[in-house]
């Protein structure tokens, strides 16, 4: 049966879910800018970068598959305010461990880990609720919109991080965390959200479960080539994202306020390519949009890896080239998935694709943490823009994919 939407109703829940959800993605981009700089001027070592990006990836890669049935199972409201909630939690207990001085590298990558399992509810869970709450042709004018308040937090994220951390005690980096999670938790809670049917009606082991999302996946060939290009383009994209610091920093002989201005320029780029999506994708079907974006990142990266060190002004330009086109196949992606797939189901073919995805990202960041020291970050790029450029050509050269 066709689900009919009251065009207000929806818009007016999903201002109350975005209200929320940019206060806490802009205190989370604040106070994860501020802790990734902290390791990178206290190591200088894009190895503990490198550890530290897989503290935070391995849980959601172990717990995504369970945790997308889970999801599908459970409350998808309270889910988020639960991960949320558990979020805050660890980054209060960080800001205590900074105020007292106690903090050390492990226990950094504990509690990387730990906010990493709240993610890992939090993200299925969003994702698989938008397509309850709006109509099926707003979903890519949704996910540009979302990309816009990543790119937003982006922008001012890291100036702010900066300048606390250079300012202030990182404990009060961290509690800005703790507020931004409570007050999307407090949005959430004037949202009501739609009664779905649970897809637990055949199988009531969460083993199976899972397993179906794989057979739901592999069932549709089209969708399974696209999302082993994404693998390919996680596993190149990831080591890319984690020494990027350290570029600036090392490459470049930049200051902390440098670092900031690259991510405040590659959160510029996120939002023109957010802004994009959402005007182009009545015009554009998305799978192109999505071979756009990875043949644009794929060259951008390509030649900032190929710059000298006197050149930084060029490599903050393309960084926002980046930004643009990061929206444009992510965005595209992740609407594609949610009108390819049965929106009960859509939980744990997220958690699942989420972990999946995230398996090459950590050998990827394992690799990275000892070739970049030994070799150069320069060379991280170069590898990454080769690989962007593979996946639009795999892409566009099988029929089923290219007609999505």
């Amino acid at each position: 049966m066709t689900q009919v939407y009251d065009l207000q109703d929806w818009k007016k829940k999903f201002t109350l879910i975005w209200t929320g959800q940019t206060f806490s993605i802009l205190t989370s981009s604040i106070a994860q800018f501020a802790l990734v700089l902290w390791i990178g001027m206290e190591t200088g070592s894009a190895k503990i970068l490198a550890y530290a990006t897989i503290a935070g990836l391995l849980p959601q890669i172990l717990i995504g598959p369970f945790a997308g049935v889970f999801v599908d199972r459970w409350n998808k409201k309270w889910t988020m305010i639960a991960s949320d909630s558990f979020v805050a939690i660890c980054s209060a207990v960080i800001a205590l461990l900074f105020y007292f001085n106690l903090l050390e590298l492990w226990s950094i990558y504990l509690l990387l880990a730990l906010r990493s399992i709240g993610g890992a509810f939090h993200s299925p869970a969003m994702k698989s609720t938008v397509p309850t709450l709006a109509p099926k042709d707003q979903l890519v004018r949704i996910a540009g919109i979302n990309e816009v308040i990543q790119s937003v937090s982006l922008i001012s994220g890291p100036a702010l991080g900066a300048f606390l951390l250079l300012h202030y005690n990182m404990s009060i980096v961290m509690l800005l965390d703790v507020v931004g999670a409570g007050i999307a938790c407090i949005m959430l809670l004037f949202v009501s959200f739609p009664k779905t049917k649970k897809a637990t009606t055949t199988s009531t082991s969460v083993y199976k479960d899972m397993m179906e999302g794989g057979r739901i996946i592999l069932k549709n060939k089209p969708m399974s080539w696209l999302l082993f290009s994404e693998i390919i383009a996680r596993f190149f994209i990831f080591p890319v994202v984690a020494v990027t610091p350290l570029v600036t920093l090392n490459y470049y002989k930049g200051t902390p306020y440098q670092v900031s201005l690259v991510e405040m320029l590659f959160g510029v780029g996120l939002l023109v390519g957010g802004g994009l999506l959402a005007l182009l994708n009545q015009r554009f079907r998305k799978i192109s949009l999505a071979v756009i974006g990875y043949i644009v990142l794929g060259l951008a990266l390509l030649i900032c890896g190929s710059l000298s060190p006197h050149l930084f002004v060029i490599y903050a330009i393309l960084t926002v080239v980046q930004g643009i086109a990061v929206p444009l196949y992510e965005g595209s992606i992740t609407a594609l998935i949610q009108t390819q797939f049965e929106s009960k189901y859509l939980g744990r073919i997220f958690g699942l694709i989420g972990s999946i995805c995230q398996i090459p990202a950590i050998i990827g960041l394992m690799f990275t943490a000892e070739l970049a020291d030994r070799f150069g970050v320069q060379n991280v790029y170069v590898a990454g823009g080769i690989a962007l450029c593979f996946c639009a050509i795999l892409v566009l050269s099988i029929r089923r994919v290219r007609e999505l």
